[in-house]
């Protein structure tokens, strides 16, 4: 598969606060990974890691405090995407449908418009045309968009709207940040089924941003996982969420409900420290609330280890660690 995007080190840092108050919280953190052509990466975790601050960069939206994205899907070679370098192969489907679009609009005035600053059609009728397209790829038509306002949608369809807009630029890579997060559940498998027959049929290459395991398991061919800024597992989708090596990665898998009671878990994590105490702490950033936590936790960040495949940033697969303390072979996996 050849590569489409590339995160180099990324790093991006915030200041809050003014004079002697102000801090400066590191919301990504030397994030690396790259995404192939015709593939669903997965980036992974709960509200606050980093994942939409990483979406925003990629978008230009934000520019990087150090490090560089590369996108490589053109035809002039590699560009480094900025604020000042945007790129519209790279489109995006937000969380909230609802706020996509101004109720008091129709919304097809965003498909003319969006065609109109793109300069991608100049009649009326090449326009109706690119715009139904677009829509059939999402299982709708222009007349059934034509002259209508937001409200007449449901919350699915509006969704589908969102992402047949997004693909009337022809895009390589779609972000999808949380884009079935506001959806009924008995849509969501819709819109999830949508971006694997967009992959499948187009070929379109989709950043899928989900705090919810069981659709990233379901639709990504890789996984992220990120928490607090850091990336701290990387690898495929059914290798990460099925046997998971870090820690955090195991606490978002044993949180996930489970039907048969004697499988559910019924530990319970007790938080130390707040949000931004868990941004602004030295080393590993979830040391706070990790059940094996070694003494270097707290003072040194973890490398970045690859381990059968997967890449996991953790102290307890350092070789050197593994060696003293043997903590590797006492690490439990959950069935």
């Amino acid at each position: 598969m050849a590569e489409l995007l590339r995160l180099k080190e990324v790093t991006k840092v915030f200041s809050l606060g003014g004079g002697l108050a102000r801090i400066r919280i590191t919301a990504v953190y030397r994030v690396s990974f790259s995404v192939q052509r015709a593939e669903v990466f997965g980036l992974v975790g709960e509200s606050g890691c980093g994942k939409t601050t990483t979406a925003h960069l990629i978008l230009g939206f934000e520019a990087p405090t150090s490090g560089e994205i590369l996108y490589l899907g053109g035809e002039g070679g590699a560009v480094r995407i900025s604020p000042q370098r945007r790129v519209k192969d790279i489109q995006a489907v937000f969380q909230n449908p609802f706020e996509t679009f101004n109720p008091l609009r129709p919304v097809e005035r965003y498909f003319f418009e969006t065609l109109k600053n793109y300069g991608l059609a100049r009649t009326k009728k090449e326009q109706v045309a690119r715009i139904d397209e677009a829509l059939r790829a999402v299982g709708l038509s222009y007349r059934e968009l034509s002259d209508r306002y937001p409200s007449e949608f449901s919350g699915g369809q509006l969704q589908r709207i969102s992402v047949a807009k997004a693909l009337l630029t022809a895009p390589s890579l779609l972000i999808a940040d949380e884009p079935v997060s506001m959806v009924d559940a008995s849509l969501r498998m819709s819109i999830v089924n949508l971006f694997r027959k967009l992959r499948d049929e187009l070929g379109l290459s989709v950043i899928y941003i989900t705090h919810d395991l069981a659709t990233a398991y379901y639709i990504c061919d890789r996984v992220a996982v990120m928490f607090r800024g850091n990336i701290v597992e990387l690898g495929r989708a059914e290798k990460v969420l099925l046997s998971p090596l870090h820690p955090y990665t195991r606490l978002l898998r044993q949180s996930i409900p489970e039907a048969d009671p004697a499988r559910r878990w019924t530990g319970r994590l007790e938080l130390q420290e707040t949000q931004e105490e868990e941004y602004l702490r030295r080393g590993c950033k979830f040391a706070g609330r990790c059940p094996q936590r070694l003494g270097r936790c707290t003072e040194e960040m973890p490398p970045a280890i690859e381990v059968e495949g997967t890449t996991v940033r953790c102290f307890l697969y350092n070789k050197e660690e593994n060696d003293v303390t043997g903590t590797v072979q006492k690490t439990k996996h959950p069935s």
